[in-house]
């Protein structure tokens, strides 16, 4: 059986689909850039449509019929997406600094430049650019700022830029902050003071209160365990312990079944045992690591059979305690853990050991989590709006929001509006580089303009007519599109994270760079070309 037959195109033809596939991500995202920047509508397999103007959303599903072109998405998807990951917003910028840099090149290797010493002028271009930037940063310490970014990022809306700025103020920089769907048309915060886990009780005849269905007890003693417990036999000595107290017990095990659950339930109705039943958190390891945390915060020992523990032989020695413990249908919350303090660090020392080694995002995101939760800090900001569709939209703007405020928390703000770019490229002119060299400097220099002609463009205004003066007053003058006027962004409150404005453009770069050194496209012959041959 022979391989699938191929089609090929070569050099300036290749070059020129992969800009057509960045021109379509880019014309698309565009018009979303600055607060008078539109929304598009993003068809749903099932559902309302999505409508939104984050750039990430809207690019990732976009797909050409025609594959050299297609390939061109895809390329512009990766800086989107690393973007999206290493920052969390600004990915129509850094499709739009694609753009430009591609136009750019393509330009000039069409009237003769090398390729590879563009693309290297680039490189020392883009270097030079993110240096400045950092120059230009200013540290965030103060609420103000983290306030005005949030507001930016949400496209000049003041009443979200205030909520993710009063959140972060309750968890402070190395707390938690979690978005979730709220269930009316207001957005609350809601302040979690210990630690919480998405795991309700077993069954809802352990709640404490009809009305609310919830579980309440105060100083109870917690049982944690990695066993499964289907047999009343094996917890009977410590059930006959706990009850000669008085006191309530919560199991937090991997999971209650048989008879020891309704044995348990049993006993509960009728007022002969205060207990309630949770299902442990988290899975596999990260089960059996959420559930050594839960004993470090509470001051109790996990029972397991790896530690040669059996549950029978066990007493209230192993039990934790916490001042509150709530259980919903869905969460359970542990306030006021008993744990020694000192433990307590240990874990915490512990758990940035394995951030610091963590390999992927996703597992070191969940350190950061569990971390936050052993610090008590986790805010959940539950996003209200009358409509589904709103509320898909409204929701996105939050966590564009987050994740630049945690950018500019990390490497400080520069002036917004596209204009950090345009000073840091200033810097350009100061280089002295072989004539080739220089032109992919140039390239960059002229891209850095980009974004802000952009923003210009989507207030229907003309960037010529703004452009030199911007760049003739200097410093955080800029063009505020809110007012339509040149004046100080950072005293206009117009401010980005750093971050977030050298990702974008390095990334963009790097994408760019590939795309300018590609002399053939591969893809598998179409069926009418296998048919004709």
């Amino acid at each position: 059986m022979g391989s699938t037959p191929k089609e090929l195109i070569f050099e300036e033809e290749a070059r020129a689909k992969l800009k057509e596939g960045i021109d379509i991500l880019a014309d698309t995202a565009e018009v979303t850039l600055g607060p008078k920047g539109k929304n598009i509508g993003i068809e749903s397999s099932w559902g309302a449509p999505t409508i939104t103007n984050d750039g990430n959303s809207i690019v990732k599903d976009i797909e050409l019929k025609d594959p050299y072109a297609n390939m061109g998405v895809s390329m512009g998807k990766e800086v989107a997406l690393k973007i999206k990951e290493h920052s969390g917003d600004g990915t129509t910028t850094g499709i739009i600094l694609l753009r430009a840099l591609v136009r750019q090149g393509i330009k000039n290797i069409a009237a003769g430049a090398s390729p590879i010493s563009l693309k290297r002028g680039m490189e020392k271009g883009v270097e030079a650019v993110l240096n400045a930037l950092d120059a230009l940063a200013t540290p965030v310490n103060e609420g103000e700022a983290i306030r005005n970014i949030a507001t930016v990022s949400a496209s000049g809306n003041q009443e979200i830029g205030k909520t993710i700025s009063d959140a972060i103020e309750k968890v402070r920089k190395t707390g938690v902050i979690t978005i979730e769907e709220g269930k009316g048309t207001s957005t609350t915060i809601e302040m979690v003071e210990g630690m919480e886990f998405d795991r309700g009780y077993l069954s809802p005849y352990f709640s404490t209160s009809g009305e609310s269905m919830m579980v309440e007890m105060e100083g109870a003693g917690i049982l944690i365990t990695d066993k499964k417990i289907s047999s009343i036999q094996e917890i009977l000595p410590l059930l006959q312990s706990i009850a000669s107290t008085g006191k309530g017990l919560i199991i937090i095990a991997e999971d209650i079944d048989g008879d020891a659950l309704s044995t348990l339930v049993v006993n509960k109705l009728r007022g002969t045992l205060k207990v309630a039943a949770v299902k442990a958190p988290g899975f596999g390891d990260r089960r059996k690591a959420m559930l050594e945390d839960i004993a470090v915060l509470t001051g109790g020992t996990v029972v397991s059979e790896e530690k040669g523990m059996q549950l029978k032989d066990v007493g209230m020695e192993v039990l934790g305690q916490a001042e509150k413990i709530e259980i919903s249908k869905d969460r359970t919350t542990i306030v006021g853990g008993m744990g020694r303090k000192e433990d307590l660090n240990t874990r915490i020392q512990q758990i940035d050991g394995e951030i610091k080694r963590a390999t992927s995002d996703y597992d070191r995101e969940k350190l950061e989590e569990r971390k936050a939760k052993l610090q008590g800090g986790v805010a959940v900001i539950r996003v209200g709006a009358p409509t589904e569709v709103e509320m898909k939209q409204k929701k996105q703007v939050f966590e564009d929001c987050l994740n630049s405020t945690r950018a500019a928390q990390e490497s400080g703000y520069v002036p917004g509006g596209g204009v950090a770019l345009l000073r840091a490229s200033q810097k350009l002119k100061e280089l002295k580089l072989s004539s080739e060299e220089q032109i992919g400097v140039d390239s960059v220099y002229q891209a850095c303009s980009a974004p802000f002609k952009q923003i210009v463009t989507n207030c229907g205004k003309d960037s010529s007519l703004y452009l030199d003066e911007v760049l003739t007053k200097g410093g955080a003058f800029g063009f505020n599109a809110l007012t339509e006027t040149v004046e100080d962004l950072e005293k206009a409150e117009v401010i980005d994270p750093a971050k977030t404005v050298k990702n974008c453009l390095k990334y963009a770069a790097s994408v760019a760079g590939i795309v300018l050194i590609s002399e053939a496209l591969i893809t598998d012959a179409s069926e009418d070309e296998e048919a004709s041959a």
